[in-house]
């Protein structure tokens, strides 16, 4: 009896211990199924996924392609982006002192015959091929009176360039380096007139000597007039860019998602805090091949300084009793100096003289006045309508090449 009991029991516990196995069989091959059942999802298109997560990827294999468009845009150009390193040798001349009979009994004759001093002035910034003869683009303030020019390009390669022409109203230059049948990069340009406000923007360049630096914002405006931003001896309207653009960057390109040439960055503003400013690149296109000819480039002018007035700014002026000029309350031109011996002075117009046409256009602002003119072309005969003491009076100005 005992013995039946006995075995009672035992199946009893090996019936409970079977099932419990079972189970427990059954929870592990649920959990080893979803992991399997992700991993399918995630490799979908595979042809046996768990097979790769149970092999595990190989550690030189870089599993993180890029869908980045800046990556994209930069690669596309970088290897046409270059640095500019420039020297120039600069004489000091012995001091006027050493010439004054005053003071000549005071220096002995071995400081009075030390020759004039010299100093080896460097300088660096940014440009990028667009030829691969090798016409290279870049700011005129990068390669100024420059001695010797030294471009180097990403991949270790470097040339003697030499500067084929500069024009300083619009800042911009063309460099020139022999390739001796050597293959360049050349860098797309784009159309600087399909830029909107709120596009990306990608600079490239070699800021503060950090050589292949690429910093991205977006177009913070369009045709910010060289006068805004301070510097009234160019005739330009910028690009303006969130997109950091600090010294060293000036000449390198400022490109758009598809990583064309839109702008050359240009750094002119000491004080531009998270502003930047780039050159439209139509304004390039249209001066370099002028400049890789070594011909200067054609400003038409006409000889004047002004401001824009309107008639706000003419009823403060009026209500002065300390003002020497009644303004008529317009909006117009406003002249404030008339330069000797140019197209304006030749036609008659002075100071005070408040501009309201030119060729049966109204004018309302300075801006405008010089675009008009610089369109116009040299050696054009424009048709001014001025107020002058209240009245109208109408004067044929022909604009002039502007010489620097």
């Amino acid at each position: 009896m005992r013995l039946l009991n006995f075995c009672r029991i035992t199946t009893k516990r090996i019936s409970q211990l079977l099932a419990i196995f079972i189970v427990f069989t059954f929870v592990v091959a649920c959990l080893s199924t979803v992991p399997a059942m992700a991993a399918s999802r995630l490799f979908a298109g595979l042809s046996n996924p768990q097979l790769v997560a149970l092999q595990g990827i190989p550690d030189n294999i870089n599993t993180r392609n890029s869908n980045s468009f800046v990556t994209e845009a930069v690669n596309k150009v970088g290897l046409a982006v270059v640095r500019i390193d420039t020297e120039r040798l600069i004489t000091r001349p012995t001091n006027p002192f050493f010439e004054d009979p005053f003071f000549e009994r005071f220096f002995d004759d071995n400081v009075r015959l030390q020759p004039p001093s010299q100093e080896l002035l460097k300088g660096q910034g940014s440009g990028f091929i667009v030829d691969s003869k090798g016409i290279i683009l870049t700011n005129a303030h990068v390669v100024d009176k420059a001695d010797k020019v030294t471009v180097s390009l990403n991949d270790g390669r470097k040339f003697i360039g030499e500067v084929k022409g500069t024009d300083e109203v619009t800042d911009l230059a063309v460099v020139k380096v022999e390739t001796k049948s050597e293959t360049l990069p050349v860098a797309d340009l784009g159309n600087s007139d399909l830029v909107q406000v709120g596009d990306w923007a990608i600079a490239v360049g070699n800021p503060l000597g950090f050589n292949n630096t690429v910093t991205l914002g977006i177009i913070s405006t369009l045709k910010r007039p060289s006068s805004a931003v301070g510097i009234p001896d160019k005739r330009l309207d910028f690009i303006q860019t969130d997109a950091a653009i600090n010294p060293g960057n000036s000449g390198g390109p400022l490109l758009n998602d598809k990583g064309e040439v839109i702008g050359i960055n240009t750094a002119i503003r000491a004080d531009a805090m998270g502003i930047g400013f780039a050159i439209p690149i139509n304004k390039a296109k249209e001066i370099k091949d002028v400049l890789a000819r070594g011909e200067q480039v054609p400003h038409p002018f006409v000889g004047i300084q002004m401001i824009t007035l309107t008639p706000e700014v003419a009823k403060e002026n009026n209500s002065d009793p300390n003002s020497v000029l009644i303004l008529p309350e317009v909006k117009g031109v406003l002249v404030t100096k008339v330069l000797s011996d140019t197209p304006a002075e030749k036609s008659g117009m002075r100071i005070g003289d408040v501009i309201v046409e030119i060729d049966d256009q109204s004018i309302i602002s300075a801006e405008q006045l010089q675009r008009k003119v610089e369109d116009g072309g040299v050696g054009e005969k424009l048709q001014f309508k001025i107020l002058r003491n209240g009245r109208e009076k109408e004067l044929f100005v022909v604009s002039g090449q502007m010489n620097y």
